[in-house]
């Protein structure tokens, strides 16, 4: 992966951790919403009833976010959406950039979370737009319990985005419902 890609991948890994830790400083105005679309369209799902939209601030960096929330289910889904630095353009499907993304998020979460555990990982390519997606699977402790995560990267042209759906441990089989329904697999 060229130094670029890695940095590049660095910069959204680290808004979105930044962006998971700061929902006391979201946006009071809670939205109700049920579609997401990122990367000018090309990835795109509905959430299922039940989830309210926060608008997250901009980073410094200039990543966007939003954090979907579910105070039945407890779950949580954050979207964020960076420029690539240095006008670095990308494939919907470029192996070695997702690859790099993966790498870099993995290492970055083994430092910021200690019980941080990978589960599994995977390459998808998103029906309909050949959209390459990386998704890896987890568990740590987060917000007082142990969770489940998963956490799907993607990039196109000039843009990247990671969504990051964050439930109990204890409910992985609705975890996996939502999962699917995002990736559409």
């Amino acid at each position: 992966m060229s130094l670029l890609s890695r940095k590049a991948a660095v910069l959204l890994l680290a808004t979105v951790a930044g962006l998971g830790a700061i929902n006391a400083h979201a946006a009071r105005e809670k939205v109700k919403t049920e579609k997401v679309s990122m990367l000018d369209g090309k990835l795109t799902f509905v959430l299922p009833k039940g989830f309210v939209a926060e608008p997250l601030p901009a980073s410094p960096s200039g990543a966007k976010g939003t954090m979907y929330t579910n105070q039945t289910t407890k779950t949580v889904v954050i979207t964020a959406e960076n420029q690539i630095p240095a006008g670095q353009n990308v494939k919907d499907n470029d192996g070695e950039f997702l690859d790099g993304s993966v790498s870099s998020f993995i290492e970055d979460q083994r430092k910021a979370l200690p019980d941080f555990n990978k589960l599994s990982e995977k390459s998808l390519t998103q029906k309909g737009t050949g959209l390459g997606l990386r998704q890896v699977d987890s568990t740590a402790t987060q917000g007082g319990g142990q969770t489940l995560n998963t956490t799907l990267m993607a990039g196109s042209g000039t843009k990247m985005a990671l969504v990051q759906v964050i439930s109990r441990a204890s409910d992985k089989k609705a975890h996996d419902a939502l999962v699917k329904t995002i990736v559409k697999d």
